[in-house]
């Protein structure tokens, strides 16, 4: 007979009680974990906001810089436009020119004109007219500025009036016949003219920090004038952002980039025009200092309530439990065999005695489940073992079951596979990572999958695999999906093969007619964002005799050389192809007209000093050069192709051994 229980207890008898008071607990954890993760939200939304605004900051600072650096530059092309020989016949007349650009002398620490030695004719201050016994012919601004005939901008570097760090603007003064002189002006760093009210001027952000460098890192300006000519890195509040910019490779970058940095929040920005970078750098912080307080102060409160909570929950459960213990005695028997799957069951009323049948019956069946999973898991197996290729099961991203095949293809044992993650496979785990999902997105639409994955096995060497997956089924996603796996490293690099044989000339290894000719349209189809850029047709002189003479081994051996020799001039960037017998082709991007005919010459002079021994004497060749620009007006590929050629025949005609231009129109 049951024992009579009081009228008083009897509520507490029912299960849904008793998980009204167990999900108060979890409730109260629910809430804890919510505020914690809250905070966290926030401070990420916070650092994520404030990171956008330091870039945009930076962007912002970087324009306004190039935007200043402009009107310098074209405050000196404007007087470097008035000057003409008769402004240069003697230092009077020159002096007078120079007091009257009032303009110029408020925008510069100094303006100065240069002979085309270097040497100082005369310079303007503020306080008059100086003319220092100076010389900069050594320094390569100024040669950079006479030899290429444009405007430059020089890396900080002493001056030779005062000592101090300055930045030379110069412009280079142009007669009938070429380069004159040098106009140019000089910024003292100290002074800071060219970032005025960008550093100094920062609003409520007074921990913030503004610095501006040159693409080599070193500072041309900072808050602390110390640090002047120095290296960013030796400041540690972007040291780290520093290394981490040269190991992207150093971009100058007019959009901006963020960087890392310890306790930091870090961005750059190229300045158009001098490729110096503007950096911006703000504490972490002083950003999330009132987010850190409120996570304290929840995390206090709701510590505080799951410890009364917890105790209170404890003390109920454990008077409501106890009438569940014979239950869950027989419950840990379960599956341990000790008892039959019908036996030991308590019996009960109400909701416990539901569940007891309940359980009764999951035992049961759950044994008749198992001898059928049993058997079919034998024939899974046997397939398994059986097949030619590599299968496995997943489940949530990770190995469930591998066949025999699957681990010798992979060199692992089964032991190490099972349970193992996707990625602990794949040869790049951060790229390849984000496409293990795909085989699950292609089942789940009922659509095969396959692809092509780079594996890594158990030695650390990879091999190319074909990956083909299903879900085992399309309307329950949580079965997981089937894997099949091949080596196809052998079909790949017949494959690649072919594919860089279809585009190169096999003799030279450079691109052939095919190649050059898809680049060139692409420029062409670009039209005009591809501007400036250049087409250079080379043929050689005096390369049959090196046939006829020596042999074709010898002629080929000729046309390697000369390969080499051509694509020593070019830069990494450029094509050089082969179109065939002895003639070759440049074609060189963001290149101007001037740019590509000093190319051009390049290649007469390293062609023209090859130089092969054969039978007690040397064998030579030389080479017709016609440069072809492309112009907004190009109407196609053949147009400009045969523009170059053109221009190549008339080197040709010329006397062989020169260079000649594509004429205009």
């Amino acid at each position: 007979m049951s024992p009579v229980r009081p009228r008083w207890s009897q509520p507490f008898n029912t299960l849904k009680l008793q998980i009204t008071l167990g999900g108060i607990a979890a409730l109260v954890l629910g809430i804890s974990l919510v505020s914690a993760l809250t905070v966290r939200r926030a401070e990420t939304d916070t650092l994520r906001a404030e990171r956008l605004r330091e870039l945009t900051a930076s962007v912002r600072t970087a324009a306004l810089v190039s935007r200043r650096v402009v009107a310098l530059q074209r405050a000196l092309q404007v007087t470097a436009l008035e000057m003409t020989p008769d402004t240069l016949i003697d230092e009077k007349t020159l002096g007078r020119f120079l007091v009257t650009k009032s303009v110029l002398l408020n925008m510069f620490d100094n303006i100065f004109v240069l002979e085309l030695d270097g040497q100082l004719k005369l310079a303007a201050t503020e306080r008059g007219l100086i003319r220092p016994d100076v010389n900069v012919g050594d320094r390569a601004y100024f040669q950079r500025t006479v030899a290429e005939s444009r405007p430059l901008v020089s890396p900080p570097l002493p001056s030779r009036f005062s000592g101090e760090p300055v930045l030379a603007f110069t412009h280079p003064v142009r007669g009938p016949h070429g380069v004159i002189a040098v106009l140019g002006g000089t910024l003292r760093l100290n002074s800071r003219d060219v970032l005025e009210g960008l550093v100094d001027n920062q609003e409520e952000e007074s921990r913030s920090l503004v610095a501006v460098t040159d693409p080599t890192g070193r500072l041309l300006a900072h808050p602390d004038a110390k640090l002047l000519t120095h290296s960013i890195a030796d400041d540690a509040r972007l040291s780290q952002a520093f290394s981490a910019w040269q190991a992207s490779g150093s971009p100058i970058e007019p959009m901006g980039v963020g960087l890392e940095q310890r306790g930091q929040l870090v961005s750059a920005a190229g300045v158009a025009g001098p490729d110096w970078v503007v950096w911006r750098a703000r504490p972490e912080a002083e950003l999330l200092a009132p987010l850190r307080q409120a996570r304290r102060e929840a995390l206090t409160v709701t510590a505080g309530l799951i410890v009364v909570l917890s105790g209170v929950m404890l003390l109920v459960l454990w008077r409501l439990l106890r009438p569940l213990t014979q239950l869950a005695r027989r419950a840990r028997h379960m599956f341990d065999g000790t008892l039959a799957p019908q036996d030991g069951w308590p019996v009960a009323g109400g909701e416990i005695g539901s569940l007891s049948d309940v359980l009764r019956t999951v035992s049961v069946e759950r044994t008749q489940l198992e001898r059928a999973n049993n058997a079919a898991l034998r024939r899974l197996n046997s397939v398994m073992s059986a097949a030619p290729v590599g299968i496995a099961v997943l489940r949530d991203g990770c190995f469930e079951t591998v066949s025999p095949e699957f681990c010798r293809l992979l060199g692992h044992p089964e032991a190490e596979l099972i349970g193992a993650p996707v990625e602990s496979v794949l040869a790049d785990p951060p790229e390849d990572a984000a496409q293990v999902t795909r085989p699950w997105e292609a089942g789940h639409a009922h659509l095969p999958f396959a692809a092509e994955w780079r594996m890594r096995r158990r030695d650390g060497t990879t091999f190319w695999a074909d990956v083909r997956s299903r879900l085992v089924d399309s309307d329950d996603v949580t079965q997981g999906e089937i894997w099949t796996l091949s080596d196809i490293d052998n079909q790949r690099q017949a494959r690649t093969q072919l594919e860089w044989s279809a585009m190169h000339d096999l003799l030279t290894g450079l691109e052939n007619r095919a190649a050059f000719e898809q680049h060139a349209r692409a420029l062409v189809d670009t039209l005009p964002h591809s501007l400036p850029a250049a087409m250079v047709f080379i043929d050689l002189d005096r390369f049959k005799p090196v046939n006829d003479t020596a042999g074709h081994a010898m002629g080929d051996r000729m046309l390697r050389v000369v390969a080499e020799a051509i694509a020593a001039q070019v830069r990494a960037d450029d094509h050089v192809a082969r179109l065939g017998g002895d003639e070759f082709a440049l074609l060189l991007r963001r290149c101007q007209q001037d740019a590509a005919e000093r190319i051009a010459q390049d290649v007469c002079r390293a062609v023209q000093a090859i130089a092969l021994p054969w039978e007690g004497g040397v064998l030579g060749v030389g080479a017709s050069v016609g440069v072809a620009p492309l112009r907004s007006d190009t109407p196609s590929v053949e147009a400009w192709t045969r523009a170059a050629d053109a221009a190549c025949y008339a080197a040709k005609a010329a006397g062989r051994g020169t260079v000649r231009l594509a004429p205009q129109g």
